[in-house]
């Protein structure tokens, strides 16, 4: 059977597999895809898994109400560190993360706080993604990072990109290393291994398979440039960092009930 790439990362962005890892392991996961600024895979986690039916929370109150308001607090301080973490600076990570919990505290509908944890997950994506734009002045360098990260799972070439701009590839070629300082392929071979770290940590996937997934030309290729941007094989990496949160002493909203 044909090995269909764009199924099985879909199959990863939506995955809820709590039989293979501890309750608070795809938070950890969900809280890394956040940091990213991965807008597609915020988004098709929040609808596959809202705040409402999340597995895993515990009884912080038998007010309903107030027991999903007080995981929206948690989960939403944990977000602001994790993306302070990745780069976004204080005042805006407190300031949004006051912002959304003063507007649940004002709710009293277990849906409503349910969809304001989308809406909040989404715009810290949203933040994160724009920090890694922040010296990008053109819309069509832009434009290209856009695709680019919503299309790690296909070949990505310049001149496909071009196409999508309307600019020859010698111009764009130009245009994006000025903008960025990099080139385009440099640019997409990082974040495509930046994505494979958080897959051999947060999920059960071997590295061919996330070879595959990320269409490298070939595993080899892939555990030669991962040794190379990491110092370690994706074996070695995986056996170093699986399930590992970014802070030591991070504690997420399943660890409150323990």
């Amino acid at each position: 059977m044909k090995y269909n790439k764009e199924i099985f990362y879909q199959e990863y962005i939506r995955r809820e597999d709590t039989s293979l890892r501890a309750p608070y392991n795809p938070e950890l996961e969900f809280y890394s895809i956040i940091q990213s600024g991965d807008t597609e895979q915020t988004k098709e986690l929040c609808k596959s898994s809202p705040l409402k039916n999340k597995k895993g929370l515990g009884i912080l109150s038998n007010n309903p109400v107030n027991n999903i308001r007080y995981h929206f607090v948690i989960t939403t301080a944990l977000i602001a560190r994790y993306c302070i973490e990745g780069g976004l600076d204080v005042a805006t990570a407190y300031n949004l993360s006051d912002f959304y919990i003063k507007k649940a505290d004002n709710m009293d509908n277990i849906d409503d706080i349910s969809e304001l944890h989308a809406f909040m997950c989404i715009d810290y994506a949203k933040k994160m993604r724009s920090l890694k734009k922040n010296l990008i002045c053109s819309k069509p360098v832009a434009e290209c990072i856009d695709y680019i990260y919503d299309h790690l799972h296909t070949k990505i070439t310049v001149e496909l990109l071009a196409d999508k701009v309307n600019l020859t590839p010698a111009y764009l070629s130009r245009l994006f290393k000025k903008e960025t300082g990099d080139t385009i392929s440099h640019y997409i071979k990082m974040l495509k291994l930046s994505t494979a770290k958080n897959m051999l940590m947060y999920s059960e996937y071997s590295p061919s398979q996330i070879a595959q997934t990320l269409a490298f030309p070939s595993q080899s290729y892939f555990t030669e440039q991962f040794r190379i941007y990491t110092g370690l094989t994706p074996v070695n990496y995986r056996n170093s960092y699986f399930r590992q949160t970014p802070f030591n002493n991070t504690q997420t909203s399943s660890d409150y009930h323990k």
